[in-house]
Formats: C-alpha cells, structure tokens, sequence
C-alpha cells in the first residue's frame, strides 16, 4: 500500500506557505498547487510534480490544531539535506524539537531532524543513508 498525500491543517497560509516552500525546498519538494477560493489561498499542495503533501485551512472552518504523538516525516537525500531542512525551519519561525543527529535507537544509519511548524505540527527529515 502506498500513500497519495498527507494533508496538515493551518491558521495561516501565508505564513505556511513561507514555512514549507524554505524548509521543503532542500528535500526537493516545491508548491506544485495552490489553491485559491475567490481569490484567498485556502491551500498548497507540494511535491515533485503532484502533490504528496498540503497544508490547508480546515474545510470545516475551524481552528486548525496539531496532534499530539502525530508527526510527518519527509525522506531526505542526505544528511546535508536534514541539516538544510531544519535551518530553514529554525529561520522561518519553527521550533527545535530534536536536532540533526544520528538516531541509533531506530538503525545505525538514521540521520533526522525534528522540528514543530508555526502552528505546533511535529515534522521531521530523514535520511538512511
């Protein structure tokens, strides 16, 4: 079984959309489709060519909230890709949730980088090198 995307809600696009455009672009992930309704971005999906992941406002229009023990992880192309990953987030106003390192517990050669998102989500880079 595969996934097709993973969608995250947010309080504010535009603040989102600067967070993950910086923090996804070393993972070589980029806004691959906005979307506009009557001429307010609601949502952003990234990816390759489709989208795998979107942040959105919640369609029910509630507040967005991030869950606890809930955390996305995006595969890095190297290690130098987690630590760009996680500078861009440190800049763009994310929060530290476990630096780049080694992560022996889960396999010698599991190199990741957590960080929390402007609206609380826990993501995270990762390379297997």
């Amino acid at each position: 079984m595969a996934l097709d995307h993973i969608s995250l809600g947010v309080s504010n696009m535009e603040r989102a959309k600067r967070f993950y455009d910086a923090v996804l672009a070393p993972l070589a992930m980029k806004p691959v489709m906005p979307v506009e309704i009557n001429g307010m971005l609601v949502g952003v999906g990234y990816g390759a060519e489709h989208p795998a992941f979107w942040v959105q406002l919640p369609i029910n229009m509630q507040t967005a909230s991030s869950g606890n023990g809930t955390h996305v992880a995006f595969r890095a192309p190297s290690r130098e890709a987690v630590d760009a990953f996680y500078l861009a987030a440190l800049e763009q106003g994310g929060i530290e949730d476990g630096a780049p390192g080694l992560r022996t517990e889960y396999h010698p050669s599991y190199y990741a980088a957590f960080v929390r998102d402007p609206d609380g989500h826990k993501i995270e880079a990762v390379h297997h090198g």
